[in-house]
């Protein structure tokens, strides 16, 4: 009895001490299981929203011409209310109506976040139309390759060596994709979203369908490629046409401005002084004797800003079909008409 009582004990000891081992070790495996997931998602944190800002904050204001408003915006808005309170504390209320100080400040809070926008808009869409120029090529050779036997994943390595311009990055991910067994449909996909123009979203699409639905995908790639080509063609084509419109919308900018110099600098100055004179001698106190030139040259300056600001958007949406398009043509207006009314007349 005595020796059953020992031998219990003995077991249930090494039981408690094995329960106590496997216990310690499930608790380190799960702590090191937690470290990794926090670095997992402190890793995933600093690779999107606020964390990649922080991180890389350049590339991401340049990253779409949009994303610079995150910074320019703000800037824009403190540096009016920065200007709008020195010329407040400086030189009085009335400074804001007898006085152009406030439209200097006016025109740079406007071209604060309006010029880089446009210096990045301008480089997108050079960068857009590279690919697209490049794209029917690439579905071409694709299609070629692999109608003389090579396999699709054999025939995209093959033209990944290649220089396609802009593509070239592009077609290498999408190689190394098809190289780690991604299905063709779904790295298809990802090629397409990766681009992100409307053309090669479009031709991703139809390639897709078309492979989903059991077609020849040289067949398929010859469609893509023909599609692609004749989109640009007419999309070359209706830049050309409206081109001209551009150009009147540019003119006539100059015109008006041509017109309101000869107009302010002849007419009512002449009126003017031909009012002065007769208010003087007092042959005739109403005619034109009291015109205020400062406030005509104020209203004609507004004039020209805001028609050539507006023109330039109007000029983009003609000739490229985006008014961010004619935020260049905006900006050099705006910096035109006023510096014309502020520094000549």
């Amino acid at each position: 009895m005595g020796f059953k009582s020992l031998f219990n004990d003995l077991f249930n000891r090494g039981g408690t001490g094995n329960a106590q081992v496997k216990a310690s070790e499930l608790e380190r495996y799960e702590n090191r299981e937690m470290q990794i997931v926090d670095k997992i998602e402190h890793q995933r944190k600093a690779r999107v929203g606020f964390g990649r800002f922080m991180k890389h904050p350049v590339q991401v204001l340049t990253e779409t011409p949009l994303n610079s408003l995150i910074a320019t915006v703000p800037f824009s808005f403190l540096f009016f209310i920065v200007g709008f309170s020195l010329i407040i504390v400086n030189y009085g209320w009335s400074a804001l109506f007898n006085t152009t100080l406030i439209d200097d400040v006016i025109v740079f809070t406007v071209l604060i976040p309006v010029i880089p926008l446009a210096i990045l808009d301008f480089r997108e869409g050079k960068r857009e139309k590279n690919l697209e120029d490049a794209l029917p090529n690439f579905f071409r050779d694709v299609a070629g390759m692999n109608d003389a036997g090579m396999t699709l994943p054999n025939a995209i390595h093959i033209v990944a060596g290649g220089e396609y311009g802009t593509l070239t990055p592009y077609i290498r991910k999408l190689d190394v994709d098809m190289s780690w067994n991604i299905p063709f449909v779904e790295a298809i996909y990802n090629f397409g979203q990766r681009i992100g123009t409307p053309l090669a979203e479009r031709s991703v699409d139809l390639i897709a369908k078309a492979s989903k639905a059991g077609g020849d995908i040289s067949e398929v790639l010859r469609a893509a490629a023909r599609d692609s080509y004749e989109f640009i063609n007419l999309k070359t084509e209706r830049a050309s046409n409206m081109i001209i419109y551009e150009v009147i919308i540019l003119i006539a900018f100059f015109v008006f401005l041509f017109v309101i110099v000869v107009l302010e600098s002849t007419f009512l100055t002449t009126m003017a002084e031909a009012g002065a004179a007769a208010s003087a001698s007092g042959a005739g106190s109403q005619f034109m004797g009291n015109v205020d030139m400062d406030l005509y040259k104020r209203i004609f300056s507004h004039s020209a800003m805001v028609m050539g600001f507006f023109s330039g958007l109007v000029a983009g949406q003609m000739g490229e079909g985006r008014a961010t398009a004619g935020l260049k043509f905006s900006a050099i207006m705006l910096i035109i008409a006023w510096a014309l009314f502020r520094f000549a007349v």
